[in-house]
């Protein structure tokens, strides 16, 4: 396929802001792919080159994107930057200065969407010396070639900023009504911007089957390759050991009788652990770690992998887990910050696992020897694990659990909770699925604190004095169902300028710099990477903001190394905290 056909559906694509109409759109768009390109159009379509659960990154920089066009235009590179201050996207910048390129192009030739994935796939592989080099030759090849439409969304596509509001519900749904839309009849009233469907039930039996295959395997292009080839296929695409699957999520109760009433009697609870998620994969002999990032950490804690190795019996499983850091002198838990320099940490390892130990609770099973258990019922999950752990304290234990229907002494154990230095309890139906990536009303959480919000930084401002070097008024979002990032407000408070204070300046800078994409004056724009969990005083509603809503006082209270993106506190969270709050 033409490059330059994707790079049409794009532009269409970003003239609407409705979703019935991009999904529509999208669905037409799949129909025609060929099989071959199925796969590759779906990951472009979310401006990806790897699937959610492949941690490989391009490393490109603005930098680099403003040498690769002064390249292929010959356009000097301060022009290049002054464009970039005033048009705020590089893309845009680069569709302008390739009509205007100086030097001839002698062997250009029509790109193909395989010619430009490939390229930009190629641009993760390189390494060692003379890397930036050729990152930048294989980016001005391309843009060598491109038209201009087409130079716009290469160079968007390189730095994470698409801007064509695709969020996974209207490509889950575009998958439906692509593939099985003729059979359920599904119709699109494009003048009306509506939907019409023979069989609603029939037709959320498909959603339901492409949702239940894309939480397994974590990647639409795998669901949209399956379901070109039927329903069969689609069925049976599964979980697979070494591909990581979104952990599933907890909502917030108030108290011990809305637990009750949203996971029925009795209910297990267990302690609410102040650590990181684990992910464990086991196949044959090798073990792979991963957090709820989908980040590859099997290297920077080789004591778990020992641990699971020992104590856990198996050939193939997935297993979901909590590593908490423990004091070597009191015992006691500590704090996610007490450990949370290990995610990132490539050096020195058995030092750091010296210093900061952890203690891996096990607190429930995906997959075992072969076995699919996501449609198991929670008891009979942790029944499992029962039998195939076997526990050492200060090594690998399973989470301490307690089955009752009496509220009083679920009581005693959240304050026995609360005094051994937990966050609170985990509330868990008896016969619940696990479900990958959700918030299940089947599991919440009991915590006495007001819930503070776990946001993503989307922009900044460059600082004047002593912080002129340091991005600071940070710009945070929420997420809505469709993925899309909404702004709630800006944040300076709570970050220090000391790092060893805690959150700093610097240390934000360090983790956003290679994330700018778009500068106009001191304000940045930057990819949604950096979630940071904040406290304030009320939520507000406010026009000034995306979201419609504002946070009142807002303060950084830690920097979440463990959390992704599309992980951070939802609209709906934001709006049910508004309300809450209203009550009061």
């Amino acid at each position: 396929m033409e490059y330059n056909n994707l790079a049409k559906l794009y532009e269409e694509l970003e003239k609407t802001t409705k979703r019935l109409e991009k999904t529509f759109v999208i669905s037409n768009f799949l129909k025609e792919t060929k099989n071959e390109d199925i796969q590759t159009i779906v990951l472009l379509l979310q401006g990806r080159l790897f699937p959610n659960w492949d941690t490989r990154e391009i490393g490109v920089a603005s930098r680099i994107v403003i040498k690769a066009i002064n390249l292929a235009t010959g356009i000097k590179a301060e022009q290049i930057e002054n464009e970039w201050r005033k048009k705020g996207d590089l893309g845009i910048v680069a569709e302008e200065l390739v009509v205007k390129k100086k030097q001839k192009t002698l062997f250009s030739k029509d790109l193909t969407v395989n010619k430009v994935f490939e390229n930009l796939r190629k641009l993760a592989e390189l390494e060692g010396m003379g890397t930036v080099d050729k990152k930048i030759n294989l980016i001005a090849e391309l843009l060598t070639s491109a038209k201009p439409v087409e130079a716009k969304y290469i160079i968007r596509t390189i730095l994470g900023e698409l801007r064509i509001g695709v969020g996974e519900g209207s490509l889950r749904d575009a998958i439906v009504w692509a593939f099985f839309g003729d059979k359920i009849g599904v119709r699109y009233d494009e003048k009306e911007k509506s939907i019409d469907v023979r069989d609603r039930t029939e037709y959320n039996k498909y959603v339901d089957a492409v949702q239940k295959a894309y939480d397994a395997t974590n990647d639409f292009s795998v669901v949209a390759k399956s379901s070109k080839k039927g329903l069969t296929e689609l069925e049976e695409t599964s979980l697979a050991v070494g591909r990581p699957v979104k952990v599933m999520l907890a909502l917030k109760v108030k108290d011990v009788r809305e637990g009750f009433e949203r996971c029925g009697k009795p209910a297990e609870f267990e302690y609410k652990l102040d650590g990181f998620r684990i992910q464990a994969h086991k196949n044959g002999k090798e073990i792979i770690l991963f957090t709820r990032r989908l980040e590859n950490v099997t290297k920077q804690f080789p004591e778990v992998v020992e641990f699971i190795k020992k104590n856990v019996k198996g050939d193939e499983f997935i297993i979901d887990s909590e590593a908490v850091g423990y004091s070597q002198k009191t015992g006691k838990y500590l704090p996610f910050q007490s450990i949370s320099q290990r995610i990132k940490r490539k050096y020195d390892i058995e030092d750091m696992a010296e210093k900061f130990p952890v203690e891996l609770n096990i607190f429930d099973i995906l997959y075992y020897n072969g076995k699919n258990l996501l449609n198991e019922g929670f008891v009979k999950r942790r029944e499992l694990l029962e039998k195939i752990v076997k526990q050492e304290k200060r090594k690998i234990i399973l989470a301490k659990k307690f089955v009752t229907d009496d509220e009083k002494e679920v009581e005693k154990f959240y304050k026995e909770a609360i005094n051994s230095g937990n966050e609170g309890l985990m509330i868990k139906k008896l016969d619940s699925p696990y479900k990958p990536g959700a918030r299940v009303g089947h599991m919440v959480k009991l915590k006495p604190t007001l819930e503070n919000l776990d946001l993503v930084i989307v922009g900044a401002e460059w600082g004047t004095g002593k912080r002129a070097t340091w991005l600071s008024s940070f710009t945070l979002a929420c997420v809505d169902d469709d993925g899309n990032f909404l702004e709630i407000g800006k944040v300076g408070t709570g970050i220090k300028e000391k790092e060893e204070e805690g959150v700093s300046f610097k240390q934000l800078t360090e983790e956003l710099k290679p994330l700018i994409t778009n500068q106009k004056g001191r304000e940045v724009k930057t990819k949604p990477k950096v979630v940071v969990e904040v406290t304030y005083g009320e939520i507000q509603k406010s026009p000034t903001y995306s979201s419609g809503y504002a946070l009142r006082f807002p303060r950084v209270v830690k920097l979440r190394l463990d959390r992704g993106p599309d992980e951070c506190s939802t609209l709906n969270m934001v709006e049910d905290f508004y309300y809450s709050q209203k009550k009061k």
